[in-house]
């Protein structure tokens, strides 16, 4: 989600708008990629809850002309922030997760949570973007707001160039330098993600064909995940050499790119893939894979928590011929530009909510 917003800060830039990142602490690993001369401004609040007060506080200094906010609680918080400091100015919300299979909608507590602050804050938003048709179905049911009320822009992708996905793979030479099928997956190490889905279906894949797999993230959840690469054995046919900003040389590098998520808001790694001419495998997760996939057209879609059909995909993917051209022009309908045009119809004017 840091990298969309990067991608429409520097779009946004472009066109002449000022361009402000307001976080609630001025830290990250993504900070390094923002345009430059854009100003960064942290909250220094300790908790989410927290942020209300100094996003007031900067409301009313800068008076800014519109504010866009991604993914539940922020999105609350930045309109009952505008309220609260009686600040003129355009406030869009953007939703990145279908709530409906999410652990928050799991117990009745973290379902009357969320619906109760959608529906006292999302009817007052200026805009409201959810970033897949399943996204939007699931913020409808929670906000109550009508169908039409929702605008799906589908997350945007910047297209590397010939030298990004070029570049030495550094970071895993041995992977890279692999004579036979080499297989990527990328996210945070994150139950969503259900990275041991895929490691046991890569165990299956292992016996049949002499693969390696790269696992490009970080998380919470590596201790679980480096434990469950050795009580299966596959410790010398997997890497996870950590966070990388620019995977493009990896993907490029990739014979097959796998996403075995349980759910997602989109899945914008499917693009990275894409736009780096690399097939893919997914697990038909809500709700975004069978999206930009173009059902079965664009790759190659598997049920949800099933390792021996995802391996049996991974198979197949190894062996078969694909139109890789094809993928790099499906890729470029996710475009920043297409994206960031949308957002700015919502942020700057009315006439899509007329």
């Amino acid at each position: 989600m840091e990298k969309i917003r990067i991608q429409l800060a520097h779009r946004f830039a472009s066109l002449g708008h000022d361009v402000e990142f307001v976080l609630q602490n001025k830290r990250g690993e993504w900070l390094d990629c923002l345009p430059s001369g854009v100003p960064v401004i942290g909250l220094g609040a300790r908790q989410l809850r927290s942020t209300v007060r100094p996003l007031v506080s900067y409301l009313r200094a800068r008076r800014p002309g519109a504010l866009l906010a991604a993914m539940w609680p922020l999105t609350s918080i930045a309109v009952w922030a505008r309220d609260l400091g009686r600040v003129p100015m355009r406030v869009v919300i953007s939703d990145h997760t279908d709530y409906s299979a999410s652990k928050m909608s799991a117990t009745s507590a973290g379902r009357f949570k969320l619906q109760t602050t959608m529906r006292l804050t999302y009817p007052r938003a200026d805009g409201v973007v959810a970033v897949s048709h399943g996204v939007a179905r699931s913020v409808a049911r929670f906000s109550g707001l009508r169908a039409e009320r929702i605008n799906v822009v589908h997350n945007p992708v910047r297209l590397p160039s010939a030298e990004e996905r070029q570049c030495p793979c550094e970071a895993a030479q041995d992977w890279a330098d692999h004579a036979g099928p080499r297989l990527i997956a990328m996210g945070s190490f994150k139950e969503p993600k259900n990275f041991p889905l895929l490691l046991r279906a890569f165990e299956t894949v292992r016996k049949q064909v002499d693969a390696r797999l790269l696992i490009l993230g970080e998380g919470d959840l590596r201790g679980e995940l480096e434990g469950l690469v050795r009580d299966l054995g596959i410790q010398d046919d997997v890497s996870m050499p950590g966070f990388v900003a620019r995977p493009w040389p990896y993907l490029a590098r990739a014979d097959l790119f796998v996403l075995s998520s349980s759910w997602e808001g989109f899945g914008n790694v499917i693009i990275e893939a894409l736009a780096c001419g690399t097939p893919v495998v997914s697990t038909d997760c809500p709700s975004g894979p069978r999206e930009i996939l173009g059902d079965d057209r664009y790759g190659r879609l598997v049920p949800v928590g099933d390792a021996r059909s995802l391996a049996a995909a991974i198979v197949s993917g190894c062996s078969e011929s694909h139109n890789r051209e094809a993928l790099r022009r499906r890729a470029a309908e996710f475009s920043v530009e297409n994206a960031a045009d949308c957002y700015l119809r919502l942020l700057v004017t009315d006439s899509s909510l007329e």
